[in-house]
């Protein structure tokens, strides 16, 4: 082999392990772009969404707001809802304070709650079903004993903070078990077989209403500020 012909393949060669090198960099590139995949274990709340589709993981969904920006949108949530459902001010404000507490404790959307509430009962508190379902968010007591223990047993149901609890509770729990918001309200209802959705569709409607109401008082607060 003459020095000109080793020194072209030395040539190539070096011109190869350029382009492996080249390549290998640009690898770690694209791989340092990806999006990390979310920490295993972790769960979605219940989103904060105005439609019926399959809920995808969206921890940001429940925001935590300022205290000030809270009570204000709870207020102009519980005028809504006075006025929509006809009952006492003070009443629907009372039911928005506690379903923002519990859904505060169990990682629930409060209007969820509240449209929940609205569905089932009609802001009824001692509103009763032939079924033995119970209070504002028709809780059944049979089945789920062992969350009413925690509150003093069954015959605390009709008291809305302990109906309230209980039934995000078990709202909590079935989107855990499902993970689906929309499958999560049909077993609530118990009409997880029923093809069309009919009850998570009614609930998503009545969010839909009080979602923007949310929404506005959150503006009108943050530009008070």
């Amino acid at each position: 082999m003459n020095a000109s012909h080793a020194e072209r393949i030395s040539a190539g060669l070096g011109l190869i392990w350029l382009i492996v090198a080249l390549g290998f960099v640009l690898v770690l590139a694209q791989g340092a772009a990806l999006p990390e995949s979310p920490a295993p274990g972790t769960e979605s709340p219940l989103a904060a969404r105005g439609t019926g589709t399959t809920a995808a993981p969206a921890e940001a969904a429940v925001q935590p707001v300022s205290q000030a920006v809270s009570l204000q949108e709870q207020k102009a949530l519980a005028e809504f809802i006075a006025k929509r459902w006809r009952i006492a001010e003070e009443a629907a404000a009372r039911f928005v304070s506690l379903a923002y507490r519990a859904g505060s404790a169990h990682s629930v959307d409060p209007v969820l709650i509240l449209a929940v509430m609205a569905i089932e009962s009609r802001y009824n508190p001692v509103a009763e079903s032939g079924m033995g379902a119970k209070g504002l968010m028709q809780v059944i007591p049979r089945f789920h004993l062992e969350k009413l223990s925690d509150h003093g047993g069954e015959e605390k149901l009709l008291e809305p903070e302990v109906n309230i609890d209980v039934g995000a509770q078990i709202l909590r729990e079935y989107y855990r078990r499902l993970r689906d918001e929309e499958l999560a309200l049909q077993m609530y209802a118990g009409a997880f077989d029923e093809p069309t959705s009919q009850y998570a569709n009614k609930v998503f409607a009545e969010r839909a209403r009080l979602e923007p109401i949310r929404q506005r008082a959150r503006k009108q607060t943050a530009q008070s500020v």
